[in-house]
Formats: structure tokens, C-alpha cells, sequence
């Protein structure tokens, strides 16, 4: 767990909207990428992101200090996405890809209670992976960032970051799947698994 997110998350529970605007200015880059890769549109992508970050500030007295900002607003970002994304194949009958589904799986997007069990399930499949790929996906998918960028953090290859994290993503997508109420699981992995662009 980022220490400072810690200190911050407790400072947001004191409602200091100084800590709320550390968190947006560390995360919403990253969060606008996982939401743009995914809706292809600049306004509805800033849209969702202004969504989520409002949802930061309404939930924070939810939030536990020991816990992943990082992956709560990627669960938070996915949830908004699909519901666009459903809306937008009611009315229009587009994006194939999540039309192949069942609606039955889709339901569970706006359920609050799935939206905690996936986070839960997420962090937890990504602490069963080693310390480098567990840093791998955070970064990459969690945060955002291109392989290029989490090579130089980490002080290693590109193409040592795009080997780890494909091997982390079948390891992670198979815990998920064998732990995950199947249903509601599907649309999260498809998400998670939305090709980065790198």
C-alpha cells in the first residue's frame, strides 16, 4: 500500500478537499487513459472521469486507509465505462464485443456490492502475483501508464515490462475466473484486458 495515498485517504475523510485534489491530479491521467481506450471519445471519457472523481469524494468515508486508491478508481472507471458502453448498444446496437455477452452479466455493473466483491477480487489476484509483476500491473493497468513509462520507473526493458505483464495477465485472468461469480466477472476481464495501445 502507497503510504502517502494512505495519509491521504484519511485527510480526505476529513473532508480536506486539498487531499481530494492530490489524489486527482495523481490518478486522473491515468484513470482518463483506462476510460478513453475504452469509450473512443474524448468528451464522454472526460465526462466519466469527472463521474468517478465525484464518486471519490462521495464514498470516501467507505474507503480503508490500507486500501489500493489506484484499483479502486480503475473498478470505479470500469463500472462507468460499461454503463456508457450498455447505454450505447441499447440505443444504437454497437460494439460487438460486449453485445456477445449476456445482459444478465451486464446488470451486475451498477450493483454496489459487485463493485466491491470485483475490487476485492482484483486486489487480491494481483498480490498472488510476484513483486515485479504485481508492480507491473499496477502500473500498466491499474495506473495507466505505457510500457515505456513503467520500464523507466522500474529500471527495466520495455520489453521486459510487455513479457511480465502478459504472463501477470493470464495468471490474474485465470485466479479471476476460477474466484469470480462468472457472470459478473466476464465484462470486468474485458476491461482489464482492453489492448493498452502501447
Amino acid at each position: 500500500m502507497n503510504m502517502k495515498d494512505a495519509e491521504l485517504i484519511e485527510q480526505l475523510q476529513d473532508s480536506q478537499v486539498a487531499a481530494f485534489d492530490e489524489l486527482y491530479w495523481k490518478y486522473h491521467e491515468a484513470v482518463y487513459r483506462n476510460i478513453f481506450k475504452f469509450v473512443k471519445e474524448e468528451t464522454v471519457a472526460q465526462d466519466i472521469l469527472q463521474e468517478v472523481f465525484s464518486k471519490l469524494w462521495e464514498k470516501r468515508f467507505d474507503l480503508k486507509a490500507d486500501q489500493s486508491v489506484s484499483g479502486w478508481l480503475f473498478v470505479i472507471s470500469f463500472h462507468l465505462s460499461v454503463s456508457h458502453i450498455r447505454k450505447k448498444v441499447r440505443e444504437h446496437a454497437l460494439h460487438q464485443d460486449l453485445l456477445s455477452m449476456s445482459d444478465e452479466g451486464m446488470e451486475g455493473v451498477e450493483n454496489l456490492h459487485v463493485q466491491e466483491e470485483q475490487f476485492k477480487l482484483l486486489m487480491k489476484g494481483i498480490e498472488q502475483l510476484s513483486p515485479r509483476k504485481r508492480s507491473i500491473v499496477t502500473l500498466c493497468k491499474l495506473e495507466g501508464k505505457t510500457y515505456a513509462e513503467a520500464a523507466e520507473e522500474l529500471n527495466i526493458s520495455r520489453h521486459t515490462v510487455k513479457e511480465h505483464l502478459s504472463v501477470a495477465m493470464s495468471l490474474l485472468n485465470d485466479y479471476m475466473q476460477r474466484n469470480g461469480e462468472q457472470k459478473y466477472i466476464l465484462l470486468l476481464l474485458f476491461f482489464l484486458n482492453f489492448p493498452d495501445g502501447n
